[in-house]
């Protein structure tokens, strides 16, 4: 805080006084510069854009969105499309579109990108959008191998594993699933991959005991 060492009296109580202001004002340009939303809730670059614009199927389709976080539409060219809500971004490719079609009807939809693996057919990136089940993310990676446990599907986040119950039909957009994030289908445990060698030895071993009682 400066000296007010020397200042008229009336000239000090207004420095004063404009100073809470000065700093509310300086915090809201702060505040301002912050992301509208959170990692979760934007696209991200490596996803892509579903949307689907009423009787306009020459517009609607799916979108990548580049690492840059652009997406090229139809019409509109390069667009950004990272950092904004699902609403938001609507409402401003409604606004964009109005110049082109009158009264646009549009629905955009985000598809994660989503990493599939374990014991899975065909690991690896896929996207996924929110009406999607768990079941149908493993099904575009093949379903889940026979040695994979199908009643189980662990999600990580930066190689750690969250403490979320996923079932088969639990809805993507009802699970907290990020871009980036990765499905795994742990395996099953030897014994139950392997029933047949555990039965046969549980049958050698009786017999070898059933033997030896005998003797």
């Amino acid at each position: 805080m400066p000296s007010l060492t020397g200042l008229p009296a009336t000239l000090a109580i207004a420095i004063i006084l404009a100073l809470p202001a000065a700093a509310a004002a300086q915090g809201a340009v702060v505040d301002s510069a912050a992301p509208a939303v959170g990692p979760g809730d934007a696209l991200q670059p490596g996803d892509a854009v579903r949307l689907r614009i009423w009787r306009e199927p020459d517009l609607s389709g799916d979108f990548p969105v580049n690492e840059n976080g652009v997406a090229t539409l139809p019409k509109l060219g390069a667009i950004s499309v990272v950092r904004h809500s699902v609403p938001d971004l609507t409402a401003m490719l409604m606004s964009e579109y109005a110049t082109y079609l009158r009264n646009p009807s549009i629905e955009v939809v985000p598809l994660r990108r989503v990493n599939v693996s374990g014991s899975v057919q065909k690991p690896g990136l896929y996207l996924v959008d929110p009406t999607m089940t768990v079941a149908d993310a493993l099904t575009q990676a093949g379903g889940v191998s026979s040695d994979g446990k199908k009643d189980r599907v662990d999600l990580l986040r930066d190689g750690k594993r969250l403490n979320v119950g996923l079932l088969q039909d639990t809805r993507i957009g009802d699970a907290p699933i990020r871009s980036g994030d990765k499905l795994y289908v742990p395996q099953r445990s030897w014994v139950s991959r392997n029933p047949w060698i555990v039965g046969a030895a549980v049958s050698a071993t009786t017999t070898i005991i059933i033997a030896a009682t005998r003797h």
